[in-house]
């Protein structure tokens, strides 16, 4: 587990303060249920990607409090001594059930649920939220791109577009989603993910002629890697690139520009020099609708940046941690009852939860199925949803990045044909709400 800069202290004031009223009222041994989950997609998405859970397991794992931590506020006085005194030794020792990583998600769905004392588990809202946040809109945007670049590989590229540890928090929810490789190497290095990389436009201006360049940078790479070849004329740079490199020239990469255009006429220049099996790469802010566009041309790979890291216009997934029930009492073998919101357009379901998502005979979505209670015997197309995670305190949920990488394959697969299109539209299967009576249950996410 890597839990480097992980602190206590990424978190809300008022969850500490919270704390420090319910431990002076009694209340903050209370058992509790909260629940992450987004009441809508961003505008005009049809789906969703859940991803960070492993992040947000080795979050809660090195959820501590420190000396420098506790004396910050200590000198600050944001809390009390006999707060100070149960934050020191703080562990949750509760129980976090949710969707596993690199699967799809819809408004309502109970993405997770921590149970624990509210004092436990209140202090673990802010910190999850913008794990799940910023990762799953990653998620998101990244699975949009890489189902319409088909088979043709995406490279993650939008280090230097987000703050340094998003940098690879973002390389990672790209993989899960699809992507091949990333430029990032410390995400290479956390999660053994492919790196990738060769040379920008400084390398070219660095020497006297673009000859000197692509020379200097084969004579390093070897004939496979992949040239630059926009940074003055782009037909002398290929023919130039092929001179230097041979036939067996691995790529040219092409990051300005009319796209569509230049990727054409560049593979007939490559053609005509007998440089066949050269693959042409394109960069420059491209996100999912231009990838789309460029689906017609002979274009062999992506190298995504901004619009990726920034989640494509939708930063975040706008998820929320509300309390969904509570015990009356700090006895622990207290029932836990439902408790539930009634703003106007911010109203929640109360009650702990079970999903399936509703497969047909050919094992296509057809609709997410969120109940309140035991989840009941279901038909043999019910796919269950939630996974163990945390069980008393313990991690037991951890799985390497390339099982949550093929779940999202397979739950990608399982969409309508309508989750496929680009253009704006509703969810493409429908989120039902179930009492625990077994009678469906109004729909406070819905339109």
């Amino acid at each position: 587990m890597d839990v480097a800069g992980t602190s206590a202290l990424l978190t809300d004031h008022y969850e500490l303060t919270m704390v420090d009223a319910a431990i002076k009222a009694g209340t903050a041994g209370r058992r509790c249920v909260f629940e992450l989950f987004s009441r809508r997609l961003p505008s005009g998405r049809r789906y969703g990607v859940v991803a960070g859970v492993a992040r947000a397991l080795d979050a809660i794992e090195g959820f501590r409090f420190t000396e420098d931590e506790l004396a910050f506020l200590a000198n600050n006085r944001v809390v009390s001594d006999v707060t100070l005194e149960f934050l020191a030794g703080y562990r949750f020792s509760g129980d976090v059930v949710g969707y596993a990583e690199g699967d799809l998600y819809f408004p309502g769905s109970p993405l997770l649920s921590v149970t624990g004392t509210f004092a436990e588990a209140v202090l673990l809202e802010t910190v999850l939220l913008s794990i799940y946040n910023y990762d799953s809109a990653v998620a998101s945007a990244a699975s949009r791109m890489t189902m319409m670049a088909e088979d043709r590989p995406c490279i993650e590229m939008g280090a230097r577009r987000a703050n340094e540890n998003a940098a690879w928090a973002a390389a990672r929810a790209a993989y899960i989603a699809g992507f091949a490789s990333t430029s990032d190497l410390e995400a290479g290095r956390r999660f053994g993910i492919p790196t990738a990389g060769t040379a920008a436009h400084a390398f070219t201006l660095l020497h006297d002629t673009e000859e000197q360049a692509f020379q200097a940078q084969v004579a390093a790479m070897g004939s496979n890697t992949t040239l630059l070849v926009d940074t003055y004329d782009i037909a002398e740079a290929v023919r130039t690139a092929v001179k230097v490199a041979g036939t067996g020239l691995g790529a040219v990469r092409i990051d300005s520009g009319d796209l569509r255009a230049t990727a054409r006429e560049v593979r007939v220049l490559l053609d005509e020099l007998g440089a066949f099996k050269t693959r042409i790469i394109v960069t420059s802010d491209l996100d999912e609708y231009q990838i789309a566009a460029l689906s017609g041309t002979p274009v062999d790979g992506y190298g995504v940046g901004t619009n990726l890291v920034t989640g494509s216009g939708a930063p975040t997934c706008s998820f929320v941690y509300k309390m969904v029930s509570r015990a009356e009492s700090t006895d622990p073998q207290a029932p836990l009852l439902p408790v539930a919101k009634k703003s106007a357009a911010k109203s929640t379901v109360g009650g702990l939860k079970y999903a399936v998502r509703r497969l047909d005979a050919s094992g296509i979505a057809q609709a997410e199925l969120v109940g309140v209670g035991k989840r009941p015997e279901s038909d043999s197309n019910d796919r269950p949803l939630l996974v163990e995670l945390v069980r008393h305190g313990e991690i037991v949920g951890r799985e390497p990045i390339s099982a949550a990488r093929e779940r999202h394959s397979l739950a990608r697969d399982e969409l309508p044909r309508d989750g496929y299109k680009m253009s704006r539209g509703d969810p493409v299967i429908p989120t039902f709400f179930i009492g625990a009576d077994g009678q469906p249950l109004p729909n406070p996410y819905s339109g």
